[in-house]
Formats: C-alpha cells, sequence, structure tokens
C-alpha cells in the first residue's frame, strides 16, 4: 500500500543523467522552497510510461507556474532513461531507484511484473513545502494513469 496523505515523504537521493553527466536528485532541496510531484512508474520504453511521461513533459510549464518540481522515478538504470528521454523527448527529471529502496519505502514496489522483477507501481505522491504527502495514489494496475485531475486539484489547494 501506498504512503498515506499525511505522512511525512521519507527523503531520498537518486541518480540521474544530465547533460553534465550523473547528478544526485535530492527530495528534501524542495523542501521550504516548493511542491514537488513524485511519479513512479515501472519501466522505461514502454507504451504507458512513454504516454505518461510525454503528456506530463507537455504540462511542464504549468507545474513550473505553480512552483511544483516533477520527478519522476523508476528501476531503470540512469542511463536507459536517459536514452529513452532523448528518444521521447522527454524533460521530466528522471531518478534511477536501481536498488529498488524508494519505491519500497513509499509503498509502492511490485514484486514482480510479467515475470521481470520487482518494479515500482505506477504511482503519484504530491509533496508540500514541508515535506509532507498531500495526495497518494497507486494505480490498481500499471497500465492505467494516475488520476492527473485530482493531483492537479491538490496542488492547486497547495498556494
Amino acid at each position: 500500500m501506498p504512503l498515506e496523505v499525511g505522512t511525512k515523504a521519507p527523503d531520498f537521493t537518486l541518480k540521474s543523467k544530465q547533460s553534465s553527466g550523473l547528478v544526485d536528485v535530492q527530495l528534501s532541496k524542495n523542501f521550504g522552497k516548493k511542491n514537488t510531484l513524485l511519479l513512479f512508474f515501472p519501466l522505461a520504453f514502454t507504451g504507458v510510461c512513454t504516454q505518461e511521461m510525454c503528456d506530463i513533459t507537455a504540462g511542464l510549464n504549468a507545474y513550473a507556474s505553480e512552483h511544483v518540481d516533477v520527478i519522476a522515478v523508476s528501476v531503470d538504470s540512469p542511463f536507459a532513461q536517459e536514452a529513452w528521454a532523448q528518444k521521447e523527448k522527454i524533460q521530466v527529471t528522471l531518478c534511477s531507484d536501481l536498488n529498488k529502496k524508494v519505491a519500497d519505502a513509499y509503498g509502492v514496489l511490485l514484486p514482480d511484473l510479467i515475470g521481470l522483477g520487482a518494479t515500482s507501481a505506477r504511482a503519484a505522491f504530491v509533496i508540500d513545502k514541508q515535506g509532507v504527502i498531500q495526495y497518494s495514489e497507486q494505480t490498481p494496475s500499471p497500465k492505467e494513469l494516475p488520476n492527473f485531475h485530482a493531483v492537479k486539484a491538490t496542488i492547486a489547494k497547495l498556494k
């Protein structure tokens, strides 16, 4: 089960491959400054994950205008994520949870996805500036997208 609304969001530092090389992305750097939309997705280079990240990329300016940092996490390596982002023109910050500790900490680790082993579920968390989860959703199946209308409604209340 995903962490519940009102829970302090577990901090993490994950690797992200950017043009400058491997960089650390730390959730708590947003605390006191901006809200965070934290998305978990199962695997790069898959249909639903590509749709989700391309849709989020298309709407990134709307999140930025609300002072929301979007971070997407999967169990893929940062190098696979970078190749996928370049191929699909994804501009969301993609972070590698290769050891699966962050997905586990948030309660969204699937033990086995179609025989491929453990991956993160598809999930969305809105974390406020104080580091408290204000929205929590794990989709019933990895083929379903989070309720982004509810995500945006939660963000709108956090001004």
